[in-house]
Order: structure tokens, then sequence, then C-alpha cells
């Protein structure tokens, strides 16, 4: 019995269109430095580990991504699994954190949609949340996803402006 819970994971896909070129979409989401720009309610993404883009990298992303009864922020420590330029994808792991969502794998990928636009997708794969719904941990993550998504054509917008 818990061998089947194990294995029963939760996943969730949201996808948008940027309206900016694949190569400055990918600039701007596959540079952890630029994280805080375009990920609502990140403040910090810190290198713990290894050389950023490479498998194997660790980086400690904080903020106030997941609201927390004390008040406190987010944090999640989280590992590079795989990074493709050639195809616009890479995936990470969250290894640990304070937000529940351990062992947690999320996986962005960008396809060059029409007239300089950028489909981007973004799925996840989650073990189950002891005590939460779901429904409202797939929808939430959805939302936040969602929303980094509509903030990166302004990330690359304010860029574009700095040049």
């Amino acid at each position: 019995m818990a061998f089947e819970a194990k294995q029963g994971k939760w996943r969730g896909s949201v996808g948008g269109i940027v309206d900016a070129p694949i190569e400055k979409v990918w600039t701007t989401c596959s540079q952890t430095k630029r994280l805080p720009e375009w990920m609502p309610m990140v403040e910090r993404c810190t290198d713990l580990a290894g050389d950023e883009g490479v498998p194997g990298y660790v980086r400690l992303v904080s903020g106030f991504m997941f609201p927390q009864e004390d008040g406190e922020r987010s944090w999640i420590k989280e590992r590079l699994i795989s990074m493709d330029s050639s195809s616009h994808s890479y995936v990470y792991k969250m290894e640990a954190s304070n937000v529940g969502l351990d062992g947690s794998v999320n996986t962005l990928k960008l396809v060059d949609y029409r007239d300089d636009s950028t489909l981007i997708s973004w799925s996840f794969e989650i073990d189950p949340v002891e005590g939460a719904s779901e429904d409202s941990i797939i929808d939430y993550l959805g939302f936040l996803y969602k929303s980094c998504i509509n903030r990166i054509n302004a990330a690359i917008e304010a860029t574009s402006e700095k040049v």
C-alpha cells in the first residue's frame, strides 16, 4: 500500500506565449541571476555548488513563493538535472525546502512559435503533500508558473530598455 502511494505523483502543466524571439526568452529564463526578474515573490537566487547551466549545479531560491505560517521566507534548494540550449529546455529537482515540495521536478521548454513569439511550456511533477488536496496544490503551482510566464515579457522589455 505505501509503495502504491509513493508511485502516485501529482502532475500539472501550464503554457503561454511570450511576444519575443526564442533566443531572448531563453537568455532570460536560463540564467539563475535573472530569476527574480520574472518569478514573482523570488527575492534571491544564490549559487551553492557547481557551474550554472551544467547538470549538478545547485542553487538556493528564497522569497515569498509559498506563504509560511510563521511569516518566514520560503526557500528551495534546487539541483539542475539537465539543460539543453539547442532544444531550449531544462529540468530542475527540488532537493530540500521549507515548503513541502522536496523531490518535485520542474521542466521548462521553449518552442519557437511564430512572428518572433515563443511558446513556453512549464510542467511539474510532485510527490503528494500530506494534508493538502491534489487539486489545490496543482492549481496553486499552475497559477504561480503562469504568473512567471506572464512576467517574462516584462523582464525582456526592461532589459531591452537598458541597452
